[in-house]
């Protein structure tokens, strides 16, 4: 929750326990949490101190239903963490199918980060189930141009 301009040890420490609760809420895929606070102003991008975004978290835990409700409220599917993940390439090393689905419907580029998650088809050798679908992904190409570090 920190930021450049805000470090960590500057909020309050009600504001840390919060997104403390909100990154865990992610990983568990507690809807009820989701449904209150997403209309209650909580921010859709909430990032913690890796960059992970709470649909990076959600999408490798394999809550489909959570990120979909997190992509309604605008959390951005091509958002990359601090080691260039994609929540697209997590989802494809973690083989859940139905996020994936979610993820390529809600705009996510399957070219995006390093390694993008077109490539992870290739390493976790799910070609088959996925390369066509990556290929012809209505986010394809729409993210920001990842540049080598």
């Amino acid at each position: 929750m920190a930021t450049a301009s805000t470090p960590a040890s500057s909020l309050p420490p009600e504001a840390i326990e919060l997104a403390r609760r909100m990154y865990n809420a992610a990983r568990e895929g507690d809807m009820d949490i989701f449904r209150q606070a997403l209309p209650g102003g909580l921010p859709a991008n909430l990032t913690n101190e890796k960059g992970d975004t709470l649909l990076m978290l959600t999408a490798y835990h394999g809550h489909a239903d959570l990120v979909k409700l997190l992509l309604d409220h605008g959390a951005d599917p091509n958002r990359l963490n601090d080691r260039w993940q994609s929540p697209l390439a997590g989802a494809v090393f973690k083989m859940e199918d139905a996020v994936i689905e979610v993820l390529l419907d809600g705009g996510a580029d399957p070219d995006h980060g390093l390694p993008s998650a077109l490539d992870c088809v290739t390493m976790f050798k799910q070609e088959g189930k996925w390369r066509t679908r990556f290929e012809t992904a209505p986010g394809r190409g729409k993210a920001n141009v990842v540049a080598a570090a």
